[in-house]
């Protein structure tokens, strides 16, 4: 589990091919602390597990089911990433509950500079749409953001402090980025839609008892 607040920005120094998948090796400082083989680490928000570690990097595999959903197959060297470790349970969740997960790819449409932040608006599948909500949390590269508005985008706005520990300061329009929604969401979602209870829904209840239009 993850909290979406980012602790660096690493660089990927190789991509070699593997049986299934691809080894990536990230350079990096701060994540490395405390770090060991077998540890999860979120890599722009898709949690991997480290197969290796250096003085100054580290190796993951990922498999070809992570390359196809997310952006980790369009990696390269020099690519910079978003990194995070797993959270601590005597740790403070500065952003969200973030499982490291990623849902879907997003598109970024536009990022527009302000006096105090960064405007980007993002587009997402019609799969996951559902579970973003205006003020609600969702997790973009791994990062925490509040989600400012939601009609045919998703807008959101960083502020100075995310702009300057991330890579969002390096997106343009056009590029993909990962995105997991919140977990809370889907459950209360799919136990909407899919719990029974004898012979009738919950929603179908919720409906007969007027919460639900």
């Amino acid at each position: 589990m993850f909290t979406g607040i980012i602790e660096e920005i690493g660089v990927v120094q190789s991509v070699r091919q593997s049986a299934n998948g691809k080894l990536i090796s990230i350079s990096a400082r701060t994540v490395l602390d405390g770090t060991k083989t077998g540890d999860s680490i979120a890599i722009d928000g898709a949690c991997q597990t480290v197969t290796a570690i250096g003085r100054d990097y580290f190796t993951v595999f990922a498999s070809d089911v992570t390359l196809g959903i997310t952006t980790l197959g369009l990696f390269k060297t020099g690519t910079q990433v978003n990194l995070e470790r797993a959270m601590q349970t005597q740790g403070r969740l500065g952003g969200h509950l973030v499982q490291g997960h990623v849902d879907a790819t997003g598109k970024i449409v536009s990022l527009h500079k302000l006096p105090d932040g960064l405007a980007v608006t993002l587009t997402v599948p019609d799969g996951i749409s559902k579970f973003i909500v205006p003020k609600g949390s969702i997790a973009i590269d791994g990062i925490s953001l509040t989600v400012v508005d939601k009609k045919d985008s998703i807008e959101l706005y960083c502020i100075p402090e995310t702009i300057a520990n991330t890579t969002l300061a390096h997106k343009k329009s056009g590029d993909m980025v990962n995105v997991e929604v919140d977990i809370i969401a889907k459950y209360v979602y799919y136990m909407i839609h899919n719990i029974q209870d004898g012979d009738s829904s919950l929603e179908k209840k919720l409906k007969e008892e007027g919460f639900w239009v």
